[in-house]
């Protein structure tokens, strides 16, 4: 197995990864975009999740 040296080399970081872009791209969509409140809280949720790793990470 590969040492990890970075936080975005951890398995958990790229699959969160790609569960935000496809949140991103399913907010996109229109009925869901007309929720501005709904689809601002779901986008700040998703990114969370890829910092709450990424700092994780940084504290061992």
């Amino acid at each position: 197995m590969a040492k990890i040296e970075k936080f975005q080399d951890l398995e958990a970081w790229k699959m969160a990864r790609k569960v935000t872009k496809r949140i991103y791209d399913i907010s996109k969509q229109d009925k869901f975009s007309r929720d501005f409140a709904l689809c601002n809280q779901i986008h700040r949720a998703s990114i969370s999740i890829l910092s709450n790793i990424a700092e994780g990470f940084e504290r061992n």
